[in-house]
């Protein structure tokens, strides 16, 4: 789907300084179930075209192993970097922050979180062979929009405000004109990703779904976009019990290897434990881009490439 987000040109640090930084992360991961109380049973083509979008069908040419998806028009290339917390090295002094940050990080609120179990269980019931986890919908939702701004959204599910990305005019990012009439991105000369799963309005008009049963589909709420996410991660036979098809979804999301391991970090991280927090008192993203305090002003893979040669964009920082 044209699902998309910009971010800001991070500096540039060592690859192998990020990559150390990240695997951290699956340590810290581990200390979550015992720290919350769980409710629960894309390599871009170039700069302006980082967020692109697929159909249902996978093939083409491949990039680090991967099967690029075949696409529909590309998004804003946007997203948040933020990781979850990272292992504190002095425990002794510094273990009540970690487990504020933890607990903190591991909160989605309260409706939004119900729109994702809603989504996961339809998709299970219509796609049991997809087997798609609604930790998933909330790891993405964590990037793309900080869980609709920490849970801006009304008692059903409708965002408060607007949550749109860049304009998609040109200037930085991919150059795609209204094609909605500023319905849904309120922008009537060219499109923007729009909503918490941030989908373009072309690729709305494909996948958009009802997913609180009012008779319409609205990107604005998040049980109907969760439930829309579910449906485009599960295109074609994907089985995401396979970490194969998990990856390819992921990338056809947004067509980035920065993407596909942040995404799956917070996967894991969601899959250790979560809480439900109060609408409004969710985490708000620091780093530039929909749904936080700071526009993008450009794609968030800034080019930096790793070992292998493959673009892996800034290097993540945690929330402070």
């Amino acid at each position: 789907m044209s699902l998309p987000r910009a971010r800001h040109r991070a500096r540039r640090r060592r690859p192998g300084r990020a990559r150390r930084r990240l695997r951290t992360t699956a340590l810290a991961v581990t200390a979550v179930a015992a720290l919350t109380a769980s409710q629960a049973p894309g390599p871009a083509r170039d700069a302006k075209d980082a967020h692109a979008a697929p159909s249902a069908d996978d093939g083409g040419p491949t990039a680090a192993g991967i099967p690029y998806a075949e696409f529909a028009p590309p998004g804003d290339g946007s997203y948040h970097t933020e990781i979850p917390p990272l292992k504190v090295p002095d425990v002794g002094s510094a273990a009540p922050a970690l487990v504020r940050d933890l607990r903190s990080q591991s909160g989605i609120p309260a409706t939004v979180l119900r729109a994702y179990r809603a989504a996961g269980t339809s998709v299970g019931r219509t796609d049991p062979g997809c087997r798609l986890p609604w930790e998933l919908l909330a790891a993405i939702g964590k990037v793309e929009s900080g869980q609709a701004r920490g849970g801006a959204v009304d008692r059903n599910g409708t965002t408060l405000g607007r949550i749109t990305g860049p304009p998609l005019n040109g200037r930085g990012f991919a150059l795609i004109r209204d094609t909605d009439g500023g319905a849904h991105d309120g922008d009537t000369v060219y499109d923007r990703a729009v909503g918490p799963m941030q989908f373009l309005p072309s690729t709305w008009a494909r996948w958009g779904a009802d997913g609180n049963g009012d008779g319409r589909a609205d990107p604005n709420n998040v049980f109907d976009a969760a439930l829309a996410a579910g449906h485009y991660l599960c295109a074609g036979d994907r089985n995401l019990g396979r970490a194969a098809d998990l990856d390819r979804a992921i990338l056809s999301y947004n067509h980035s290897r920065a993407y596909l391991r942040l995404v799956r970090y917070w996967l894991e991280f969601y899959s250790r434990g979560i809480h439900a927090v109060p609408d409004g008192k969710g985490v708000i993203p620091k780093s530039p881009g929909a749904g936080g305090d700071t526009p993008a002003t450009e794609p968030a893979d800034t080019g930096n490439k790793d070992d292998d040669g493959i673009v892996i964009g800034p290097d993540p920082t945690t929330p402070a």
